[in-house]
C-alpha cells in the first residue's frame, strides 16, 4: 500500500478535479427546450417561434433606441431572464435581446434563442481598441482568446473559438461596403473587465488580439460545438476608459450604423428572410 505525503495528496487532487471532466460527447441532462417548455406553462404563452433572424445587444442602446421607434415585446419567448423584442429595420423582421453582457449570459441566451425558432444569431457588442492599426469602426470577430470559462464547457482547450469559415466567406463583401465600417479581426474575451492589467494587455497584444469584449470566445464556442450559426461584430468605442471622452458611439449611441451592419449581415447569409 503506497503512503502518500498531505502534499502530494492534494497535488494528486487538484490534477484531478471535476472541473477538468467536460464530458463534451455527452448530451446535457439539463435541455433549454425542456427549461422553455416548463416557463411556457407557468407564464401561460403559446408555443410558438421567435424571429428567424435574432440580435444580442450587450449594451442595450440599440434595444433602447427601437423601444422608442415601435418595438414590441415577443410573447413567443419563454425565458425567465430576459425580455425578446420584435423590432424591423427596412425590410428585415428580427428579435433583439437588450444587456446580454458576458459570456455566459449570451450563451444561455443563444441557446434558447436556437431551440425558440432563430435560425441566425448575431451580436453586435462594444470593445476596447487595442491596435491602432485597426481603423474601421466596427470589427467582425474572426476568432477570439479564450480568457473566459464558458467556452471551455464546449470545446477542448486545444480548439479555436473562430466564426464558422463558411459564415465568413459569405461575409467577405461587408468590408468593402460603403454603407457599414467594419474589418475583420482578433478579440480577446474576458469574464473580469476590471482585471484587464497592463500585463494582460501586453499578453493581449503579443497575440495579436485588437480588441477586448466579453462574449465572443463563448458565442463561437457554442457555434461550433452545436453548429450553429452565430456571428460576433464589435464596436470599437473605448480605450479602456484611459482617456477623456471614451464610450462615445456616434448618434443614437451608435444605434443607427449598428443596425445597417444587423442589416447587410442579415442579406449576405438570409436573403430569402429580408
Amino acid at each position: 500500500m503506497q503512503i502518500l505525503r498531505p502534499g502530494e495528496i492534494i497535488a494528486r487532487l487538484l490534477s484531478h478535479t471535476p472541473m477538468e471532466k467536460k464530458y463534451y460527447t455527452e448530451e446535457s441532462i439539463f435541455l433549454p427546450e425542456n427549461l422553455l417548455r416548463e416557463a411556457r406553462r407557468q407564464k401561460n404563452l403559446k408555443d410558438c417561434a421567435v424571429q428567424q433572424v435574432c440580435v444580442l445587444d450587450p449594451d442595450g442602446d440599440i434595444v433602447r433606441y427601437l423601444k422608442r421607434n415601435g418595438a414590441q415585446l415577443n410573447t413567443c419567448w419563454a425565458c425567465y431572464h430576459s425580455e425578446l423584442y420584435t423590432a424591423t429595420y427596412k425590410d428585415l423582421h428580427f428579435g433583439i435581446i437588450g444587456c446580454a453582457v458576458g459570456a455566459s449570459y449570451a450563451v444561455l441566451l443563444a441557446e434558447q434563442l436556437f431551440v425558440s425558432g432563430c435560425q441566425l444569431l448575431i451580436s453586435v457588442t462594444s470593445a476596447g481598441k487595442l491596435n491602432e492599426l485597426v481603423t474601421k469602426d466596427y470589427v467582425l470577430i474572426q476568432d477570439s482568446l479564450r480568457d473566459e470559462g464558458t467556452s471551455y464547457h464546449y470545446l477542448p482547450a486545444e480548439e479555436d473559438a473562430s466564426l464558422n469559415p463558411d459564415l465568413s466567406d459569405r461575409l467577405r463583401p461587408l468590408f468593402n461596403n460603403e454603407k457599414v465600417s467594419v474589418q475583420p479581426a482578433r478579440s480577446w474575451t474576458t469574464d473580469a473587465p476590471y482585471r484587464e492589467t497592463n500585463s494582460s494587455i501586453q499578453d493581449a497584444k503579443i497575440k495579436h488580439a485588437d480588441c477586448v469584449e466579453m462574449e465572443a470566445s463563448a458565442l463561437y464556442a457554442f457555434s461550433k460545438a452545436k453548429k450553429k450559426p452565430v456571428v460576433c461584430f464589435a464596436h470599437l468605442t473605448n480605450s479602456m476608459a484611459q482617456q477623456n471622452g471614451d464610450f462615445e458611439k456616434g448618434a443614437e449611441n451608435g444605434s443607427l450604423t449598428s443596425l445597417e451592419l444587423i442589416y447587410q449581415t442579415a442579406k449576405l447569409l438570409t436573403p430569402n428572410e429580408n
